[in-house]
This record gives structure tokens, sequence and C-alpha cells, in this order.
């Protein structure tokens, strides 16, 4: 009976997940492979934290990832067991997903990880089935996993003295199981020994020091450290020499594969070489390899850069690339949402706007990304960046949205124009300025905006005339900030955002927040200390101007809020207020001691703001509601590092960049319409099997909405504050409607427009 309802509880949970993930979308870089496997008809391939499978008879293409249920966590190996229709995900931190192929649904296997063992030795580096049990190759030994009953079996610690040993893959012959060890070489065991937890049941079968092992062709055969792969026949015969130490050794009925970095080789029964690829022959792009296996004579090679390869055993030459479209890398810097585009860079600088520690020890050379709805995703390789390097920001002409400005933190500003990367304005043919070190050029360009002149302004680095401005007919003009600045050389200022009054709020490093107008010629700074202006702290990463005119400041220690852009015009210290809210019945200041990454101001003046470690937020306008707080526990957001925020305003789509991949949530704050032309309602009809909301989009701010039944009786009334309302189709909140047309009802704010609209619910 506990098992019914464990079943039971499980199904509800899945069937929960899927309906409220709805409302997301997953945007995912499926390049960097880590593990491949195979069935009779299909190619399953692991990338960093999602899946993607390729039918091999009709070439449709399928992915999965956090939306679908899985982890945002890091994938080590993958398993598809044909026999009972499931797909088993193993995670360098011991979690376990297991993929019900018939329904998709998941369920998510914890005991590793639960495991009391050190957290660093429970990755899952192997999986073998034999007789419907899956033995786990972990970090610390063995384990068993029945795919029958999903349920685990034994574990087997085999190190000496029963310790924790790392066991690299295992195989199973003649009822032998057989361990390839780090340091304990081969050990094997009888699998009819009801005892195998004793780690005294298991023997040496060789002392040596091996990669892989795997049973073909009803025999073994090894990798061995010398690089060379070995057949055993109560000897060791050398089959063939790679040259290169293993990363990926299995087999299939008909084949067995050896999988180095720049290597892969096909040996059939007869252990002959019949194929071998070599990375330096695929030129375009160029690859290096992390597994391999062959399907119905078809090689798949999973790349660290370009998703899977595939080409037929007897053309091993004729490449073909396998890869879902998305971003080039999951691992996102920065984003852009205009009303049909989304711009991607991939950085940039560490935490201490450092370019050259980013990313190995130069600065990066990354490309840029673009994501339309129609056209899917464009990469602007970095080739043709005309050198723009570390790229941060991004800046999209209001007013020509194929104007777009990428911020370079070492070369400059890049301009693009239709796609085309056309000008890299840097300190040879601009007013930037470049580091005052000496030899070392380094253009350090962070944040940009437009004012509404359509004057382009810029923050230029470490140097003294730190805001720079891009007049509308071309010219440069800069304004030295070494009077206002603690230590220039060492100031970074990160976003600028731009009020009503043309005042630029500049987010800093050390210097907490700086305001500039251009007609007053003044700065002025809030920074850190009752006296100065009251932020917890100098180091300001989020800055957004809400549309009552406040300005939300997000720091690496809290978040402050100043009550009014118009504060730059007092005479007194601008201050910035903690926003206390009750919890518990006792006052908390909001998002005490948190790392802001980001505050992004919705249609309806709600707010989004990312964390560092904790995931994003939706506050509402005034910050004492938190409508939604998503992690990786409760929603598809891959991690809790969310290192920007935008939002399509057109349709209210939000997208959260993480150091682990992209989503968005479909909010319904989109930006008000001028008038009640346009209104819809979707979907319409509601059917059914539908779980959500009814929207109401095309609305002006402040327009008042009733819903009826046919015969007139009210069941819903509100207030727009953006251009979109949700209904959730019940009567004020007490019970479901009943099937039936529905009146929908809108009048401007001023009265001085209706519309009328209808909606049919199906039970």
């Amino acid at each position: 009976m506990k098992k019914c309802l464990f079943y039971v509880l499980l199904f509800i949970f899945q069937w929960s997940w899927s309906q409220q993930n709805q409302n997301w979308k997953g945007y995912f870089s499926y390049n960097q492979i880590k593990d491949l496997s195979e069935s009779v008809t299909k190619v399953y391939a692991a990338s960093e934290n999602a899946l993607f499978t390729k039918n091999t008879v009709s070439n449709n293409i399928q992915t999965i990832n956090t939306i679908d249920g899985l982890s945002g966590k890091t994938i080590s190996a993958i398993h598809h067991s044909d026999a009972f229709q499931k797909t088993v995900v193993g995670y360098e931190s011991g979690l376990m997903i297991v993929i019900n192929d018939i329904d998709g649904s998941m369920l998510n296997v914890v005991d590793i990880i639960n495991k009391n063992l050190p957290a660093n030795i429970k990755k899952i580096n192997h999986f073998t089935e034999h007789e419907g049990i899956l033995y786990l190759s972990c970090d610390f030994g063995i384990v068993q996993y029945k795919l029958a009953t999903l349920e685990f079996g034994d574990t087997y610690f085999i190190g000496p003295n029963g310790q924790e040993i790392k066991v690299f893959q295992t195989t199973v012959l003649n009822g032998e199981i057989y361990a390839v060890t780090q340091l304990n070489g081969i050990l094997k065991a009888n699998l009819s020994n009801p005892n195998l937890v004793d780690f005294a049941q298991w023997t040496s079968f060789d002392g040596g020091y091996w990669f892989g092992i795997t049973t073909f062709n009803n025999q073994l055969f090894l990798y061995s450290t010398n690089n060379k792969i070995y057949k055993h026949n109560g000897g060791f015969i050398e089959v063939a020499n790679i040259g290169e130490a293993c990363i990926d050794f299995r087999a299939t009925n008909d084949y067995l594969i050896a999988a180095s970095v720049n290597h892969v080789y096909i040996i059939n029964t007869g252990s002959n070489t019949v194929a071998h690829i070599q990375s330096g022959l695929v030129t375009s792009p160029t690859v290096t390899f992390t597994a391999a296996t062959v399907i119905n004579n078809t090689i798949y090679i999973g790349t660290n850069e370009n998703g899977v390869l595939s080409a037929p055993v007897s053309a091993p030459n004729n490449f073909e690339f396998i890869m879902p479209s998305g971003p080039t890398k999951n691992k996102l810097f920065a984003i852009d949402a205009s009303s049909s585009n989304l711009w991607v860079t991939y950085g940039g600088y560490d935490i201490f706007y450092n370019p050259y520690t980013y990313f190995g020890n130069n600065p990066s050379q990354f490309e840029i990304s673009k994501y339309n709805a129609t056209n899917g995703w464009l990469h602007l390789p970095y080739a043709d960046l005309l050198g723009a390097q570390a790229l941060s920001k991004i800046t999209v002409n209001p007013t020509n949205e194929n104007q777009v400005f990428m911020s370079s933190y070492h070369r400059g500003l890049l301009k693009i124009e239709s796609d085309i990367p056309t000008m890299l304005y840097d300190q040879t043919n601009s007013g930037l300025e470049s580091l005052v070190d000496g030899s070392n050029i380094s253009v350090r360009i962070n944040g940009t905006a437009f004012d509404r002149q359509g004057n382009l302004w810029v923050t230029n680095n470490n140097i003294k005339n730190q805001l720079k401005v891009l007049r509308s007919g071309g010219q440069w003009q800069s304004y030295n900030l070494e009077g206002i600045l603690d230590n220039f050389t060492s100031a970074n200022m990160n976003k600028i955002v731009i009020d009503r009054t043309d005042t630029k709020w500049m987010a800093t490093y050390l210097d907490g927040v700086i305001a500039f107008n251009e007609t007053v010629n003044e700065f002025k700074k809030i920074t850190e200390g009752p006296e100065a202006g009251n932020l917890p702290s100098r180091d300001v990463r989020a800055i957004a101007i809400d549309n009552r005119n406040q300005v939300w400041i997000g720091t690496n220690k809290g978040l402050r809020v100043l009550p009014s852009t118009g504060s730059y015009n007092g005479t007194e210290q601008m201050r910035a207020n903690a926003i206390i809210i009750l919890e518990n019945d006792l006052a908390q200041e909001l998002l005490y001691e948190q790392f802001i990454t980001d505050i992004v101001v919705n249609g309806s003046n709600e707010k989004w703001i990312g964390t560092a470690d904790s995931g994003v937020f939706l506050f509402s306008p005034n910050g004492q509601e938190t409508i939604y707080h998503f992690t990786t526990d409760n929603s598809p957001l891959p991690s809790n590092v969310v290192n920007d925020i935008d939002i399509n305003a057109e349709t209210g789509e939000v997208f959260f960049a993480t150091d682990r991949g992209m989503v968005s949530f479909q909010g319904t704050a989109t930006k008000p319409a001028d008038n009640l032309k346009d209104v819809y309602v979707y979907p319409n009809p509601v059917r059914p099997e539908f779980v959500g909301t009814v929207k109401i989009a095309g609305l002006t701010s402040g327009a008042n909405i009733k819903i009826t039944d046919i015969e007139g009786s009210l069941v819903y009334e509100t207030t727009s504050t953006g251009g979109t309302i949700e209904w959730d189709t019940t009567a004020f909140g007490k019970y479901k409607v009943a099937s039936g047309v529905y009146m929908i009802f809108i009048a401007a704010e001023d009265a001085s427009e209706t519309t009328v609209k209808k909606v049919m619910i199906i039970r």
C-alpha cells in the first residue's frame, strides 16, 4: 500500500511540475557534449545540463532541459535502457534522474547525494546495465540500481579495507563483474556471490593502471594508461595504439569504440580498425572529442564545441553536425531584449572587473548571439567582431532596433548594424581612452545608454574622463570624474540609466551611485554610511528607475531605494532607504545582505531582482509583497546565480541569464497600449485540458475590465496596471465558472474609449 501511495504522489508531483512549467521556456546551449548513449533508432546526447535526442529514422531532434524537469547541475554520464524504456542521467553531484521514455515523466533520485560521504566524491562516472540492474561507477565505489522497481540495491566500497575508491568503469562477462579503479588496478567479483558488500570478496584481476574496460564479442577489451587497447584472451593482446588518453570506451553488438580528445577508433569483431576519425580533419569548426558510439553503421561523436558529429563507418570523413539551436555557451554574461530580438554576450570580466581572469589568462574572444522568434539563433563569430574582446554590456538603439552597441571591456565599443559589425570605436578613432599604464592598451567600456535626444552615453573605466557621450551628430564629448571618484585608476562603472530629466545614474564598484546632469553640470554621489547616502556598500551592481521615478539600487550587500530622481536637484545629501517588511511578525530589511546582480522594472512597476546565489525575485511596486521567488528548487531556473535579467516589453517574456543557461518566464506585465483597438484574449476557447489563466492583452494603463456571464452576472473585475491582465476563470476566486460564453467589457481609465470581447470556456 505504501508503494502504491508513493507512485501516486510521484505522478501528482510530476504532473504538477509539467503544468507549472507551461509559462517557462528554455534557451540552452547543446554545444558541449558530456556523454552519449544509444538505442536501435536514437542517439542520446547529454550536454552540460540538458539533453537532446535524434531519431536516426525520422531525423527528428528533441530537447530535454530544466523546463522538463532536469537539474541545472553538471551531467557526467547518461545511459538509455531499451529493455525498460528509461533514460538515466547521472550528475557530478551524485544526483540521478530517471526519465520514463513513454510519458516523459522524471524521477529525481537523491540517495547518493544523501550518503554520508564527502560531497566531492559522489560523481557518477559510468553506467553498466546487466540483467535489469544498473551498476553505477562512482568516485567512491559501485552502486546497484534496479530498473524494474526504481530502487537502489547494494553499495560496494571495494578499496583497501573497505575504503572509498574511485571507479571509472565496470563491465560484466561470464557472471563476473570487473571494475577499473583509479589506484588499485582492475578488481573483479562473482555476481552470484551474495556478499559483495564485503570488500574481501573482490579480488585483483590486474594491478596495472587502466582507463576503461568493456565486453565485446564475448571477450574483455581494455584501454590502458599507455594509450593502447588490449584484448584479454588468457593474456593481454594489443589491438590498437590510440596514442592519447582515453575519454570514452564502449562496445555495441558490432563495434568496439575508443575515443580520445583527438581520435576515434572503430574496431570490428575481428579486432580490425575499420574507421579512424581525427579531430584535425574537422576544420569548420575545429572540435575536440568527448564520447563516441555507433548506431546502424553511423558513427556519432560528442564534441566540446559543436554538439554531435556524425559520419558513416564506411566514409568517416563525411561529417555532419547535429545540434539543437541555442546560445553557444550556457554561461551568459549579459542580455538585452527588444521587441523582436534578444542579444547575448558571454563576457566579460570577473567580480573585480578584471578582463584578464574571467576566462583563462587573457581577455576572452567570444562570439555574440542573437535570437529572433521567427528566424531562431544567429551567431556572429569572433573573427567578424573587429577585435572586440571581453564583451560585456549591450545597448539597442531605442529608435532603430537594427543598430546595436556592444561594450568591450578591453577594446572599446562595437557598433553593429543589421547584424553586421561596422565599427570598433577605440582610442584611435573616437573620444574613448585607454588605461594610463604605459604600453598596455585596454579601452574598458561597460555600461551604455541612450538619452531622449539620441545621444549615447558611455562609461570608460579606470581613467579620469570616465563618462563619455557620442552625440547623435557623431561628435564625442568627455566628462572628468576625478573630483568625484575616490581613485579613478581603480574605479569601475557598471550600468548607467537615464531618467526623464536626462540625469544619468551610474552604478560603480567603489563609489556607490554617481549622478550627473549636463544642464546643471554637477556630479553627485550616494555611497555607504548614514551621512553619505545610506548604502550598505559602495559596490553597486544594479540600478533601475521605476515608473514613479524612484531609483532602485542593488549592491553586493543589499537593496536601497532613493525616493525620487528629483533628489538630485536638492541641496542636501541624497539618501537612499532600506525597504522594511514584516516577516513572521518581525521587521526585516528586504534582501538584507544579498548580493544583487540586476534590477528590472516591468510594465506594472513591479521589480524583478536577480541575485548572486539566491535566484530571482519579483516584488510588488513598493517591495512589500514577494510575488515570486524562483530558485533551482521550485522552478526551471538552472542556477541560483542570476547574471542578468531583461524583459520583452511587448510580450511580457522575462529572460533570466544565469551561469548555467538561460530560461524565460511568461509574465503578464506588458507595455501598456496607446488605445484599445488591438485588445485580444488568449487562449480562446479555453478547453478542458488547459491549465493556467486567461490573458487579456493590448490594454491601456488603468483600464477597467469587467467579466460577466451571458446573463450579465459579474464574475470578475480588475484594473490594468500594464498592458495585460490575467483571469483564473473563477468567480472572484471562489469557484471555477461553468462552461459558456463570457463577456469582457473594457473601458479606458477616462472612459473615453471602450471595447467588448468574448471568451468561451469549455469544462
